[in-house]
């Protein structure tokens, strides 16, 4: 069976979220999340999975044993789960699941529960210098937030996202990401929406945590080829990141900043430099150059993809394609009904020559092809529909005179979708 199916087969099916389930099953597993070494804990709506990524790589360049947790995965389950800087195997995974499913016998958990059991038990077991552990949803209900204390608290830049679960008050949403932080513990946060940070600074003060504050404490500015980061503990000009886009560097910005408020001596300047350079981190306005569905394109033609799916996702997507050159720009997109596609595409209306609906395949959630092209319709961008992405692609090429000119075509709505092109395109 299916990891991602055996692992489904556990209820509450659906996402409740609470602490009483996990904590349950941590005890009984004798507590590992209290036998960890530093935890950074990142929680936000947008950006916290390339900030981690950032720490990671910063962190592994210094030489440090780095274990991650992050969510959701692209292709692989074992994404998940980096053990010293491996993805776990199979072998071990599948050896914890029986062991953590045996351990809660019966007894009501969800997915994202018992996935963050397993990673927590797996961490406890392997001597490592750092955990970088992401939140799933939200923040103070959240399954990660059972770190009694953290070395670092993370909050990457708060919008409206799952308005489901967390609703769609922004204030109300801050509260719930917030609440990650904890007595004593130092938080980092990028700039934020002024009732996200008066939330932010309320919730700090009322648990005495102090708080480092971008364009207060910590600043980023780019100077020629080189990004300039002014941390608490001093400046430092490193190359820019090798992730494209304007969000990026505020991404690898709260990454710096983060890594020094852990105090750790050994990721030094050069550490940082040569971790930006090598960061890899799929599905995040990446350039496709090699597979079955870059070998359909065209000379001068470019294949990109990226997971952003909310509209703060759609402003940087905006942002990024803005700074590149002006060829023609064709979106294949698909989406999940969760979400907000006229949000997320609104911000990529004027950059956009034309739209490829797609639904996601295998995908439960997924908007069909007609909803997503009707809103595109609703926002003025010239729509169509495809059976696949393999479809998207032969449509687009398929004008001559677009052919002589060269375009770039940007897969974006999901990270569902994302990880089907990856998979597909392996």
């Amino acid at each position: 069976m299916d990891l991602v199916q055996r692992l489904n087969q556990h209820h509450p099916k659906v996402i409740d979220l609470s602490l009483e389930r996990i904590e349950r099953l941590l005890e009984v597993l004798g507590n590992p999340e209290a036998r960890l070494p530093p935890v950074i804990h990142i929680a936000g709506t947008n950006g916290k999975g390339s900030s981690l990524a950032f720490m990671r790589s910063i962190a592994e360049a210094a030489g440090l044993r780095v274990h991650v947790y992050t969510s959701p995965h692209l292709v692989t389950f074992n994404e998940r789960i980096r053990i010293a800087g491996e993805l776990i195997s199979d072998d071990a995974l599948l050896a914890l699941i029986d062991e953590v499913e045996a351990a809660n016998v019966d007894a009501p958990i969800t997915f994202f529960e018992i996935t963050t059991a397993i990673a927590l038990l797996a961490f406890s077991r392997e001597p490592a210098d750092l955990v970088l552990l992401e939140t799933g949803l939200g923040g103070r209900l959240d399954a990660t937030n059972v770190i009694a204390r953290p070395a670092v608290t993370v909050l990457s830049p708060i919008s409206q996202d799952h308005a489901g679960f967390l609703g769609d008050d922004l204030a109300g949403i801050a509260v719930e990401k917030a609440a990650i932080m904890k007595s004593g513990v130092t938080c980092v946060t990028t700039k934020q929406d002024q009732v996200v940070l008066d939330v932010i600074r309320g919730f700090a003060a009322g648990v005495d945590a102090p708080l480092i504050v971008e364009d207060e404490d910590w600043f980023i500015a780019i100077k020629g080829d080189q990004l300039t980061v002014m941390t608490p503990e001093g400046e430092i000009e490193p190359p820019l990141p090798a992730l494209p886009g304007p969000h990026q560097l505020q991404n690898a910005g709260l990454a710096i900043v983060s890594l020094a408020a852990l105090g750790d001596i050994r990721i030094t300047r050069e550490a940082v430099t040569s971790g930006l350079q090598s960061i890899d981190w799929p599905a995040r306005m990446q350039k496709l150059t090699s597979g079955p569905l870059t070998d359909q394109l065209p000379d001068n033609w470019e294949l990109w993809l990226d997971g952003g799916h909310n509209p703060a996702a759609g402003i940087a997507l905006a942002n990024t394609v803005k700074a590149m050159d002006d060829r023609p720009l064709y979106l294949i997109a698909g989406l999940i009904n969760s979400k907000d596609p006229s949000g997320f595409l609104s911000p990529l209306k004027d950059h956009t020559t034309a739209l490829w609906a797609v639904e996601i395949t295998g995908e439960e959630a997924s908007l069909s092809a007609d909803e997503v092209s009707d809103t595109a319709t609703a926002l003025g961008i010239e729509a169509l529909k495809a059976s696949s992405i393999g479809d998207a692609i032969t449509q687009i090429t398929a004008n001559k005179s677009a052919n002589k000119l060269g375009g770039r075509i940007l897969v974006c709505g999901s990270l569902y979708l994302a990880g089907s092109v990856l998979k597909d395109n392996s």
